[in-house]
Parts: C-alpha cells; sequence; structure tokens
C-alpha cells in the first residue's frame, strides 16, 4: 500500500487500485501485515505487534439426526473441561443432518492443533459423548478448521489486548494515518469482537472518511 500526495495506491499481485482513502478492515495483527510505503508511524507498528490474534478451532459432528432432541436436551453446552469447552445445536431448520458445532481454545487449540485430523476428531467427539452420551460416540462426518493454522488469518475469533497495550498504545488503534483510515470489530468502543462492534465501527470509520472527502 503507497500513500501520497493523491491519495492510496492499494497493490495486489493482480490489480493496483487507487482511491482518495482506504479504510483497512482487518484485526490489528493482520493489517500489520501489509506492506505500506512509506512505513507506518512507530506508535502503530508498535500496536499491531501487541495484539495477537486468539487461538480456536471450529468443530462440527455430524448425525443421522439431532439426538440430544430426543433426549430432550438442547445441544448447548459450557463446561471447564475440555478440549471442546462450547458447544452449540448447529443443525439446520429442517432438522437433518444433526450437527453438533464446538470450539475448543486456548491452550486446548494449541495442543489439538498439533494431532493429525484423525486424533484431533477423537478427542473432539469424545467431549460430545461426555455431554450428549454414547450416541454422540458415532457421527457420519467430522470437520474442523484450526484458525491457528491458517496463514492469512493468524488465529480467532478476534484480536486481544493484553494488560498494558491500550494504556501505552491505544491512541493509534482508530487515529488514521494520513489516507488510511482503521475499521473493523477490534476498534468498536461498545460490542469489541462481536458482530455489533463491526457494525458500529463501520459507522464510525464512514463518518471519518466523509468528513475527509
Amino acid at each position: 500500500m503507497r500513500r501520497g500526495r493523491g491519495g492510496v495506491d492499494v497493490v495486489s499481485d493482480r490489480v493496483t487500485v487507487r482511491a482518495k482513502r482506504v479504510v483497512v478492515a482487518l484485526p490489528p495483527a493482520t493489517a500489520g501485515r501489509i506492506d505500506y510505503e512509506p512505513g507506518l508511524p512507530g506508535i502503530r507498528d508498535q500496536l499491531t505487534q501487541r495484539v495477537p490474534m486468539g487461538s480456536v478451532t471450529k468443530t462440527f459432528a455430524v448425525y443421522d439426526t439431532p439426538f440430544w432432541r430426543a433426549d430432550g436436551l438442547s445441544g448447548q453446552a459450557a463446561s471447564d473441561t475440555g478440549p471442546v469447552r462450547v458447544t452449540f445445536d448447529g443443525s439446520p431448520r429442517s432438522g437433518r443432518p444433526g450437527v453438533l458445532l464446538g470450539f475448543v481454545d486456548g491452550d486446548d487449540a494449541r495442543a489439538l492443533n498439533q494431532l493429525g485430523d484423525r486424533d484431533r476428531a477423537r478427542a473432539e467427539v469424545e467431549s460430545y459423548v461426555r455431554y450428549f452420551g454414547p450416541k454422540a460416540a458415532n457421527p457420519t462426518m467430522t470437520f474442523d478448521y484450526p484458525w491457528d493454522n491458517d496463514r492469512l488469518a493468524g488465529g480467532a475469533p478476534i484480536g486481544f489486548t493484553p494488560p498494558g497495550v491500550l494504556l501505552r498504545f491505544g491512541e493509534a488503534l482508530r487515529r488514521p494515518v494520513g489516507p488510511i483510515h482503521w475499521s473493523g470489530s477490534e476498534t468498536a468502543t461498545v460490542w469489541n469482537g462481536y458482530m455489533d462492534g463491526a457494525v458500529q465501527s463501520g459507522e464510525r470509520v464512514a463518518g471519518e472518511v466523509l468528513s475527509a472527502l
């Protein structure tokens, strides 16, 4: 991304786009991987080095039917024992197939990510069995997505700020750098990290750009 007097050139391997203003709606860590010419101010660069992505694996187990409903269960669980600590009923509205959706996070996700596909699936299904009984032991299909292993995402669901980061570097979180504006859920002032925050950040940055133009 090259900025000059006339605005910004956004250069990819396929196309170059010239604009008066640019909105970067990425987590700070991911935004920091963009090549900027000239480089960003030190405080912005330092900020992006200090807002890591979380560690999350999203898991699915598919069954012929949502058997847990017949057992009087919602399909939703929360536990202090991993690796899958949170689950939801992810079945389609039709009710077939039955889908259990779960999340593995933190240390559990980092440990699981070192395993092969089969060993990860085995550990995830063991969690479903613990919550919903032996019927959960034989899904017709399992699959997961370790976000930490996604080169472009670098983790999930959002970037988080360890203690002291916002006090020392927070002023650079939303402050534009010339014609470059920062958006995304991490920049929200309410519901940071959620869809509500993402919408708020979009409304805020749209106002910034309109004022600048």
